[in-house]
């Protein structure tokens, strides 16, 4: 039988790894104890009928515009449904979502960009020269006419737009001429025409 050969280069080498049996250190016991104390004491001194604060210190019904608290915030409703997509500077993502910062369909009719929230937009569409094709999706059946009105008034009024407000009834009056409609609009093709 042959004698078994360790090469030079296999016996650079290190021993494999192995599982070992030593206990965890107490010093980490005590940690996961304490956070798990820490943890049963926060739960049990919490008021789970109290719901917590919106981060801004506003509740839903004024970001809802309860008659209540008078005006809706046309600006809490941007940032809590465009933002993301047309970006908080109004100038959207490049050959995705497009601006509404001196855009031609928000300084148009206010009627066409009603019926555009209400009902949403798909394909494609021509903003400041350049062609978007994506999905706007539709917030009429989660927004109410004054909230419509308000976020348009919102947007036709910052980053330089200077287009009038809409008013409520612009926006009830677009919704009754489109109540029928159960899909987006289909891009330019299909738009009401602009100013």
């Amino acid at each position: 039988m042959s004698e078994f050969h360790i090469s030079p280069q296999e016996e650079r080498e290190n021993p494999d790894p192995y599982e070992g049996t030593g206990p965890v250190p107490w010093p980490m016991l005590a940690l996961v104890a304490l956070v798990f104390g820490f943890c049963i004491v926060y739960i049990t001194r919490s008021d789970i009928e109290t719901p917590s604060d919106w981060g801004d210190g506003r509740d839903s019904s004024e970001l809802s515009g309860a008659k209540e608290s008078g005006k809706v915030d046309g600006a809490a409703l941007f940032a809590s449904l465009c933002v993301a997509c047309h970006q908080a500077n109004g100038q959207g993502l490049p050959g995705v979502f497009p601006p509404l910062a001196g855009s031609e369909w928000v300084l148009g009719k206010d009627s066409t960009a009603a019926a555009i929230l209400l009902h949403g937009m798909t394909g494609e569409l021509i903003v400041k020269g350049a062609t978007y094709n994506g999905v706007m999706p539709a917030f009429g059946s989660q927004l109410g006419d004054e909230q419509i009105a308000a976020l348009l008034s919102y947007v036709r009024s910052q980053w330089g737009n200077s287009s009038s407000a809409v008013s409520v009834e612009t926006v009830a009056r677009a919704r009754e001429a489109h109540k029928d409609r159960t899909a987006p609009f289909a891009g330019e093709k299909e738009l009401p025409a602009r100013d």
